[in-house]
């Protein structure tokens, strides 16, 4: 099959995840997310202008929740390309469940490969590499990659494996929180994808570093640690003691197919149709 054949072959593609694939931080809550999954949606959109888009992500959503919330309405669709984010809210928890979440996604790439459908999920980089604390989840993280790969072999799935290069690790590629690509990362991450599944237009150039950049005062990074920790790690301690979620009260931005309107330039945010 031709690449190009590969792209035009889909017609019908849905989106499961939590606030990485729902879009944060591309775009804000006043202007809307974008987010690597509607950029990839107008790369299909690009060639097929019939493409239907659905993304049915809640940002703080576990994996559980992912399989519980949006696997049926995602089968229920029928689609024929279907992209699996999902454990790194499981991941960063003390009470971490390895063989549970990796379960649960299991779970989630069998019934949709069962389908036909063309199945993508994700390894994840090494936060070891970004957040001063993240060295504590690196053997952890490299676990959790591993039992990735082996539930996508078991049922056909693509992975986009961006473990395996340097360059997600890089700051540059992450907004403020350091949990959350920016606009830059979510337009790698799509161009992640559109390789694994081999789009035409398609190559390596999304897993190339970028330029090197000097390195700031031990001042300045002492002062962008406290400011994290101030603006990010507490209210995320606060909502985890009051058992409370990102997502408390939010419905997925894309509930159900639709078509894709490609944005009239590269920052525009409102790439879908209502």
């Amino acid at each position: 099959m031709s690449r190009d054949d590969r792209t035009s072959r889909y017609a019908r593609f849905v989106a499961l995840g939590d606030s990485q694939t729902e879009g944060l931080n591309d775009g804000d809550d006043a202007r809307g997310y974008r987010g690597w999954a509607d950029r990839l949606a107008e790369q299909l959109a690009a060639v097929n202008p019939n493409l239907l888009y659905a993304n049915l992500a809640v940002r703080g959503r576990l994996a559980h929740e992912v399989r519980a919330e949006q696997l049926s309405p995602a089968l229920a669709q029928f689609p024929d390309l279907v992209t699996v984010m999902a454990g790194v809210n499981d991941l960063i928890r003390p009470g971490f469940d390895a063989a549970a979440v990796s379960g649960h996604i299991e779970h989630m790439l069998g019934s949709l490969a069962d389908t036909g459908a063309t199945v993508v999920t994700f390894t994840y980089p090494d936060p070891g590499r970004r957040l001063p604390a993240g060295r504590l989840l690196t053997a952890r993280t490299r676990d959790f990659n591993d039992r990735i790969r082996a539930v996508a072999r078991r049922h056909g799935a693509v992975v986009a494996d961006l473990s395996a290069h340097d360059v997600t690790s890089d700051p540059r590629l992450w907004s403020g929180d350091r949990l959350h690509l920016n606009a830059l990362g979510h337009t790698r991450l799509a161009a992640a994808v559109a390789h694994a599944l081999e789009l035409p237009g398609s190559d390596a150039a999304w897993s190339e570093a970028l330029p090197a950049q000097q390195e700031l005062p031990a001042w300045r990074v002492a002062e962008a640690e406290l400011r994290w920790v101030a603006g990010f790690v507490g209210p995320w301690l606060t909502r985890r003691m009051l058992g409370r979620s990102s997502g408390d009260g939010r419905k997925a931005k894309r509930p159900t197919l639709g078509p894709v309107r490609l944005p009239a330039s590269a920052d525009d945010p409102a790439n879908i149709e209502p």
